[in-house]
């Protein structure tokens, strides 16, 4: 028996994610693409601050379209979660929502932020492409879908 690295962040990112950005239509005018922006958020209620880094950030105007979140084939997405809902926080116009994906590269999971009084996020059901029918074509589809927001 032969022993396997583990797939890389890196590698799940250049060989599934960007891909299905680019078909998607994600890396042409007029998004703006940023890959490993940093940010620093402070939490009020705990005076701590949480630093973590957007591993590819695709902006239209001043819409956060997508924000992605991609982890290690062996972690599941809901480990990614609370760090995307942290970065979607970071929006700087509250009065629309955000959008969000978590990619493993094997399962995909979107979520939409509506900011108000009480700042209330949605899940997607996960997407897995090995399911039958393969699911990444409905990852398409909905990353197509977001592209076309309106401003």
């Amino acid at each position: 028996m032969v022993d396997t690295p583990p797939v890389l962040e890196n590698a799940v990112k250049l060989t599934i994610i960007s891909p299905i950005l680019f078909i998607a239509g994600l890396y042409e005018s007029p998004f703006q693409v940023k890959a490993e922006k940093s940010i620093s958020i402070q939490e009020e209620d705990e005076g701590r601050i949480i630093e973590g880094r957007i591993d590819i950030l695709i902006m239209k105007a001043n819409l956060w379209v997508t924000v992605i979140e991609s982890k290690q084939l062996s972690f599941s997405t809901d480990e990614a979660l609370a760090q995307l809902l942290t970065y979607m926080l970071a929006d700087p116009d509250p009065e629309t929502p955000t959008f969000g994906m978590i990619s493993t590269g094997a399962n995909f999971s979107f979520v939409k932020l509506v900011r108000g009084e009480i700042a209330q996020y949605a899940l997607s059901p996960e997407f897995v492409i090995r399911n039958p029918g393969n699911e990444l074509y409905r990852v398409l589809q909905i990353l197509k879908r977001l592209s076309q927001l309106p401003d």
